[in-house]
C-alpha cells in the first residue's frame, strides 16, 4: 500500500500495517502455562477513514491446534490518542482507549469495558516495536485476581521472514515447512 492511499490518522501508525507471525507464551495464576503460535493482521481497508482493521489468530505450538481468535478496529487520532474495539472468539469484547507515541513506536490501550460472560474485568495491551520486531504483553484482572500478566509474544513482520529465508540461502522446499509450522 502507497503511502499516499493511508488516511493521515493512520500514518504514524502505518508500520503496523501488514501480517505479522511469531511465538508467545500465556499463563495466569488460574491457569497452566503455555506457548503457542500467532498471527496478526493489521490493515487500512478505508483509506477515507482514520481506521486500522485488525485480527488475530493463535494457534497449539505442538499440534497446530486452533486457540484463539479476535477482530477489532483501532482508530488512531491526531493527538496521539487511540480508541480500539476487540470482538473475541470466546465471547468476550473489549472497548480499550490509549495513547501511541509514533516516535517510540509503542501503543498503550487500557479497557474502558470488557463485558463478557467469564469473569475478566480490566484488560491492558501494550505494543511495542523492538530491534524490528512487534512485540506485546497483555495483562488481565478477574474477579478472583488483581490485574495480572497474561500473554506475551514476539513478531516478526511476514515479509521480513521472507527476507530471512533469502538471506540465509534456505531452499523453497525448507522455507515452505517452517512457513507451514508458523502459520498452523
Amino acid at each position: 500500500m502507497e503511502n499516499s492511499a493511508i488516511h493521515p490518522a493512520v500514518a504514524p501508525l502505518s508500520y503496523l500495517l501488514g501480517r505479522w507471525r511469531g511465538e508467545g507464551q500465556g499463563g495466569y495464576p488460574t491457569i497452566n502455562s503455555f506457548l503457542y503460535g500467532e498471527e496478526l493482521l493489521f490493515s487500512h481497508p478505508a483509506p477515507g477513514k482514520p481506521v486500522i482493521a485488525y485480527s488475530q489468530s493463535t494457534w497449539k505450538l505442538h499440534s497446530g491446534e486452533p486457540m484463539h481468535s479476535e477482530s477489532g478496529y483501532w482508530r488512531p487520532k491526531p493527538d496521539g490518542s487511540i480508541e480500539v474495539v476487540i470482538a473475541q472468539s470466546t465471547g468476550l469484547a473489549e472497548v480499550l482507549n490509549g495513547t501511541y507515541t509514533a516516535e517510540d513506536k509503542v501503543i498503550k490501550l487500557h479497557s474502558q469495558v470488557v463485558a463478557n460472560a467469564s469473569e475478566v474485568r480490566e484488560i491492558s495491551r501494550v505494543f511495542e516495536m523492538v530491534n524490528g520486531e512487534l512485540c506485546y504483553v497483555v495483562k488481565m484482572a478477574t474477579g478472583v485476581t488483581s490485574l495480572e500478566p497474561h500473554l506475551k509474544a514476539v513478531l516478526k513482520k511476514k515479509w521480513e521472514l521472507d527476507q530471512d529465508f533469502q538471506r540465509h540461502g534456505v531452499q523453497e522446499s525448507k522455507r515452505q515447512v517452517v512457513l507451514e509450522r508458523v502459520s498452523n
